[in-house]
């Protein structure tokens, strides 16, 4: 799966040198982050993959696609200004953001199951000037997000509270990552 900073979304086989599917044609917002999922809601072990955007948009396909061009089952604005990163929660019906919105919403929690209007869960008010990543800890429960000030939170998304914040970096955090049993995380930033 492949992402640009034209906007454009396409798929590719290992041993086809041509694109299998195009979900995005270039003229859209640049491309933030991308993930597969195969805990599909919309059928029984169906393949998905989302995308997030520099307008704030989060879209969902169905992978197993027949169309060239298929259109995403699920696309909605998260964050006003930039969606710059996701994860899959349990089975993709909870998805969390993480981005850039005017009223410092920035770390959020959607149910894909229910209706647009109706799917923000739980918004947190952290990351003065937007969180940049995130990374969900599924053994624990817990979101660890990082901010554009260098600033790591972490959530407890059963309690739906921040849990602890500290400076970790003096600039923006760019990568998260956690080890398999899930006891120690490591960031990495602009600087």
């Amino acid at each position: 799966l492949t992402g640009a900073q034209d906007g454009s979304v396409r798929m590719f086989e290992w041993t086809r040198p041509q694109q299998l599917v195009c979900f995005r044609q270039a003229g859209n917002a640049r491309v933030t982050r991308m993930y597969f999922n195969s805990q599909g809601n919309k059928a029984i072990c169906s393949l998905q993959c989302g995308v997030a955007d520099g307008e704030g948009f989060l879209s969902i396909w169905q992978v197993n696609q027949t169309t060239s061009n298929p259109k995403p089952y699920l696309s909605w604005q998260c964050h006003s200004k930039t969606t710059s990163d996701f994860a899959f929660i349990t089975s993709s019906s909870l998805v969390a953001t993480s981005g850039q919105s005017n009223d410092n919403r920035n770390v959020c929690l959607w149910d894909t199951l229910v209706s647009s209007g109706n799917s923000l869960i739980h918004a947190f008010t952290c990351h003065d000037h937007g969180a940049t990543v995130l990374q969900y800890a599924p053994k624990h429960q817990l979101l660890i997000s990082g901010g554009r000030k260098g600033y790591i939170c972490i959530f407890d998304i059963r309690q739906r509270q921040i849990l602890y914040t500290f400076q970790a970096h003096e600039s923006a955090v760019k990568a998260l990552a956690l080890d398999p049993s899930e006891d120690y995380f490591v960031t990495g930033s602009a600087e």
